[in-house]
């Protein structure tokens, strides 16, 4: 892959125009707007959100722009509001994006308010799956079951962990990282760099678990899920949080962990129920998607900002049910916090890996090349091989054909 698409301006805008301004993007959770009135604030594609619940419980999502001299309305991350009212003109609008409120509304024409310019706009296209919500800027685009296409797979396996609905739960991680966008979407599916990049936290959970944990020998597959969609699925070395123990956890939990490991054979039957609860999943979602399903259940998604630069938001995510149990929370945010937290085990030593990428593209013109290529040579697709990479690089190339400056 050449480095140019990693450090070239009119790159990364065509990027912004043919990739994230006809993707579906993640923007919420539906647990986030659970009752009338409740509202998040999001950037999405360069673009500040509100996705809210209005008085009638239907799904919203509006441009945080006021219709009189675009000033962004909302300014709180989240709360519930009957309305929301700009502070530079005093505009009001309710909860469903209708304009209600003017200043000196003498001073307007009568049927002023019902113009559909007047109102706070609405994203194109939204929808959701299985709590995932989605925006598309693209009016035209396909729906968002096409678009997901094979990765409904996965989402199913990692949303039927809870008998009722999966929730967010901790609160949310924040961080900046002077580093392309895709190189994330990179390492996600990137298997082979864990032991030599982490070694620190897989001593630890030797430590706990008493014996080193090793990827020889573990079963896996890379799937190519359509749409620019991958995901890698693997044997894992250690507990999850869903219905595998490991002794770290103690053994007090261990009773209540089989319990969760009986209701899955129960509901799905033993085959599914060992997938669900035993196996690991990095799946992304093309193009700035990550859902990491393994000693920790998170949504990761990336914001580009500039060529080297992106800002990345992450959630934990738990069946619903677990929610009133402090032990299993705790649990599952010291898992995510321990590896995948900014100040983890892991995330740390991807932000410096990352970055170093990144300062090593200065080199690009006398060392243009990255190389995609270990497991070329297999004919079967290995979960520790960079076939899934080369398959998000090709949804990349598709989408930027007209771009000469692209070369792959």
């Amino acid at each position: 892959m050449h480095r140019s698409a990693y450090v070239d301006p009119e790159i990364f805008a065509a990027e912004k125009e043919r990739i994230f301004n006809s993707s579906w993007l993640y923007v919420g959770h539906l647990s986030e707007i659970d009752q009338p009135g409740d509202f998040v604030t999001r950037r999405v594609a360069g673009r500040d959100l509100v996705l809210s619940r209005d008085s009638t419980g239907v799904m919203r999502c509006f441009l945080n722009a006021c219709p009189h001299r675009g000033a962004k309305i909302v300014r709180e991350k989240t709360g519930n509001a009957r309305s929301f009212t700009c502070i530079y003109h005093a505009w009001q609008f309710n909860n469903a994006g209708k304009l209600i409120g003017l200043n000196g509304p003498e001073t307007y024409a009568p049927d002023f308010k019902a113009d559909p310019l007047h109102q706070l706009q609405p994203v194109p296209l939204l929808d959701e799956y299985r709590g995932l919500v989605f925006v598309n800027f693209d009016a035209g685009a396909q729906t968002l079951r096409e678009y997901l296409a094979g990765a409904t797979e996965f989402l199913d396996l990692i949303m039927d962990q809870s008998q009722e609905r999966m929730v967010l739960i901790g609160g949310v991680q924040e961080y900046a990282m002077r580093a392309n966008w895709k190189l994330l979407a990179e390492n996600a599916v990137d298997v082979f760099h864990l032991q030599p990049l982490h070694p620190t936290y897989f001593d630890m959970i030797g430590a706990l678990s008493g014996s080193q944990p090793s990827f020889r020998g573990l079963k896996g597959e890379a799937h190519y899920l359509g749409n620019g969609h991958t995901v890698v699925e693997m044997d894992t070395p250690a507990g999850r949080p869903i219905a595998k123990w490991m002794p770290g956890w103690g053994e007090e939990s261990k009773a209540s962990i089989e319990r969760v490991y009986a209701d899955l054979v129960r509901r799905f039957g033993e085959e599914r129920a060992f997938r669900i609860a035993n196996r690991n999943r990095n799946l992304v979602l093309f193009p700035n998607l990550v859902i990491n399903d393994h000693i920790s259940l998170t949504i990761r998604c990336t914001e580009p900002v500039a060529p080297d630069a992106m800002d990345v938001t992450v959630w934990g995510l738990a069946p619903e049910e677990e929610a009133s149990n402090t032990v299993a929370v705790k649990r599952r945010l010291t898992s995510f916090i321990e590896f995948l937290g900014p100040g983890g085990f892991a995330t740390p030593d991807d932000i410096e890996a990352l970055e170093l990428c990144q300062k090593g593209f200065a080199n690009m013109r006398e060392a243009p090349w990255n190389d995609v290529s270990k497991g070329m040579v297999s004919d079967t697709a290995s979960w520790m091989d960079e076939g899934q990479m080369r398959y998000f690089w090709l949804e990349w190339q598709n989408r930027l054909l007209s771009n000469s400056k692209v070369a792959a």
